[in-house]
C-alpha cells in the first residue's frame, strides 16, 4: 500500500490521490498546543483543538491524530470567535466590496448582531437576501428595530400609539421574530423612538419574549437630557420585568460631566434588579468617546417631530430660534463643550471631517451653537463625542454582566473619519484594559466577548470551545495583539490575530484574510 501511494504521488493524478488521502483524515483542522480559553472565564489550558464539518469535535491531547490541516499554535491563544452584540455593519456587509468583513475578522469577530438602537429595516427577509447576495465573511444575527417599526405605522408623529396602531406594530415585530430575529432593539433617545412611552416598549417586547427573544435599548437618556440616566436604566429594567425577557442596556455609559460618577448608582440598580430575578445585562465599547449625529446630540426632540421638513421649517422660524439655541446650548454643555465634538463626516463639506466643532465654528467666526444650527439645516453631520470619564468606563467594564460590543459602522474605506471602534474594539479591550491597565483579566475579557453574548442572545453552541460547538475560532498572539485605529486615523486594521475560522473554514490564515465567505445569517432557534 505504501508503494502504491508513492507511485500515485508521482503520476499526473497525484493531486487526486492527495485529496483522497486528506478526505480520509479524521479531522479537517487540528490546532496543536495552543493556550485554550474556552470562553467560560476559566484560565487557559494547553490543549489541541480539532475541527470537522463546521464543528469542534475534540479537545485535549490529540498527539496521535491526523488532520487535513495541522497548525502549530504553541504560545498562541485559542478562543471562541468573538461576538459583537451591537453592530451597525449591516449596510457595509450588504455591499460587494465589504461583505468579506476583513476589518472585523482581523479583530477576531466571527458574529455580529445588527439593527441596534431601533434602527435598520423591519423587513428582515429582504435584509437577509441583501446580506447573502455576495456572500458573508462572518455570521450575522438580526434584531427587529423598534424605531423603524414605529415609523412605518406612525411616521414621525410625537404622540402615543392608538390601540390599533400598537397592534399593527406588534404584527410587524411578530413577522420579524418569525423570520428568525433574535429580539427587539429600541432607541428611545432618538426620534421617533423617543415619542414612544414605556407601555409601548413593553407591549412590543412581549412579542419578542414569546419567541424567546431579547430586548436591547439605547436608553432614553444617558445623561440628564430628559428623564436622566438612572431613570432611563430603570426603564430598561421595567421592560425586562414586565415583558419577562433578557434586556440589555446597550453601549452603557455615563455621558458628560453632569453624570460622571453615576456608574456606581447604575450598577447598584442593575444588581438590585438581578437579585430580584430580573434578567438585565449591558454591553460596552472600550473607548471614552461615543458617536452619533449632530442633530441627535444637540437638538431637543420636539424640534424633530414630523421629520426633516418639519425640522427645517422650525429652524427657519424666528419665533423658535431662541428656544432652540437655549436647548442646544444646554445639550452642548452636557457633552462637555464644542471642543469635545469631532466631525466624522458632513455631506455638504468634507473639509470639516476630523475637526472639532470648536475649531470649525471659530474659523467661521460664529458661536458653536449658531454654526451647529447652520450645519443641521444644510445636511447631516456625524460626530464623535468625547464625553466619558475613565472611572465610569472601568466600573462598567468590571461587571460580570457586561458584554463587549463595538457599536461600529462599516463605511467604504477612506470615507469620512469614523469612530475607530469599527476597526479596533476587541483587540483594544485586551491590549489596554487587560494588559496595560489591568481593569479585567484575560479570561473575563474573552468571556465578555464570547460565552456571555451567546448566553444572552441564545446563540446556541456558539461562544464556547467544546466538542459539539460551532467551529467559530480565533487564534491570537497576545504579545502582538493591538488596535491601530485612532480617532484621527481610523482606517487601520488591528494586528495580532493569526487565524480565524468561521464555521470551520479559514477566514484569516497567518494574519491575512483568505477571502473565503463562509458566514451565514443566523436564525433564532424555536
Amino acid at each position: 500500500m505504501r508503494l502504491l501511494a508513492v507511485l500515485l504521488l508521482l503520476l499526473p493524478g497525484a493531486a487526486v490521490a492527495q485529496s483522497v488521502a486528506q478526505s480520509a483524515a479524521p479531522y479537517d483542522v487540528l490546532l496543536r498546543g495552543g493556550r485554550v480559553l474556552d470562553g467560560s472565564g476559566n484560565p487557559w489550558v494547553e490543549a489541541d483543538v480539532a475541527l470537522r464539518d463546521g464543528r469542534v469535535v475534540a479537545m485535549g491531547r490529540l498527539d496521535s491524530m491526523r488532520a487535513a490541516t495541522v497548525l502549530d499554535v504553541h504560545g498562541l491563544y485559542v478562543a471562541p470567535g468573538f461576538i459583537d452584540v451591537h453592530s451597525h455593519a449591516s449596510g457595509g456587509l450588504a455591499a460587494p466590496d465589504r461583505s468579506g468583513a476583513e476589518p472585523l475578522l482581523l479583530q477576531g469577530v466571527t458574529t455580529v448582531v445588527i439593527n441596534p438602537d431601533g434602527g435598520g429595516p423591519f423587513d428582515l427577509v429582504a435584509q437577509r437576501e441583501a446580506l447573502l447576495a455576495d456572500g458573508l465573511g462572518l455570521h450575522v444575527a438580526q434584531l427587529v428595530p423598534h424605531g423603524t417599526v414605529r415609523r412605518a405605522i406612525l411616521g414621525e408623529a410625537d404622540r402615543q400609539a392608538t390601540p390599533d396602531e400598537l397592534a399593527q406594530m406588534q404584527a410587524l415585530v411578530e413577522a420579524g421574530m418569525e423570520a428568525g430575529a433574535f429580539g427587539l432593539s429600541s432607541g428611545p433617545f432618538y426620534a421617533p423612538g423617543s415619542y414612544a412611552d414605556t407601555h409601548e416598549l413593553i407591549e412590543l417586547a412581549r412579542v419578542a419574549a414569546r419567541h424567546g427573544g431579547v430586548y436591547t435599548s439605547h436608553i432614553r437618556d444617558e445623561s440628564n437630557y430628559t428623564i436622566g440616566l438612572l431613570a432611563a436604566v430603570e426603564e430598561v429594567i421595567e421592560v425586562a420585568r414586565a415583558a419577562q425577557l433578557p434586556s440589555v442596556v446597550t453601549h452603557i455609559k455615563a455621558l458628560g460631566p453632569p453624570v460622571w460618577g453615576f456608574s456606581t448608582a447604575v450598577v447598584q440598580r442593575i444588581e438590585r434588579a438581578r437579585a430580584e430575578g430580573v434578567s438585565v445585562y449591558a454591553d460596552q465599547y472600550p473607548y471614552p468617546a461615543s458617536a452619533t449625529g449632530l442633530d441627535a446630540a444637540l437638538l431637543p426632540r420636539w424640534a424633530q417631530a414630523g421629520g426633516r421638513d418639519s425640522l427645517v421649517a422650525r429652524l427657519q422660524d424666528p419665533a423658535l430660534r431662541d428656544s432652540l439655541r437655549r436647548a442646544m446650548t444646554a445639550n452642548l454643555a452636557r457633552r462637555g463643550g464644542a471642543e469635545r465634538i469631532q466631525f466624522r463626516f458632513f455631506a455638504p463639506d468634507t473639509t470639516v471631517q476630523g475637526r472639532t466643532l470648536a475649531a470649525v465654528s471659530a474659523e467661521q467666526g460664529q458661536p458653536p451653537v449658531d454654526h451647529a444650527l447652520q450645519m443641521i439645516a444644510a445636511g447631516y453631520a456625524g460626530i464623535v463625542s468625547f464625553n466619558m470619564h475613565r472611572d465610569d468606563v472601568h466600573t462598567f467594564m468590571r461587571q460580570p454582566w457586561t458584554m463587549t460590543a463595538s457599536d461600529g459602522s462599516f463605511p467604504p474605506w477612506g470615507v469620512g473619519v469614523p469612530h475607530p471602534r469599527a476597526f479596533g474594539t476587541f483587540p483594544r479591550k485586551i491590549r489596554r484594559y487587560v494588559l496595560e491597565e489591568g481593569v479585567v483579566s484575560l479570561p473575563d475579557a474573552v468571556r465578555s466577548m464570547t460565552s456571555l453574548p451567546a448566553q444572552v442572545f441564545s446563540l446556541h453552541d456558539r461562544g464556547v470551545l467544546r466538542p459539539g460547538a460551532h467551529a467559530d475560532v480565533v487564534v491570537f498572539d497576545l504579545d502582538r495583539l493591538r488596535d491601530r485605529a485612532t480617532f484621527q486615523a481610523p482606517y487601520q486594521t488591528a494586528e495580532g490575530v493569526i487565524h480565524v475560522f468561521v464555521g470551520g473554514t479559514a477566514a484569516v490564515q497567518d494574519g491575512q484574510p483568505t477571502g473565503v465567505r463562509a458566514g451565514h445569517v443566523l436564525r433564532r432557534h424555536p
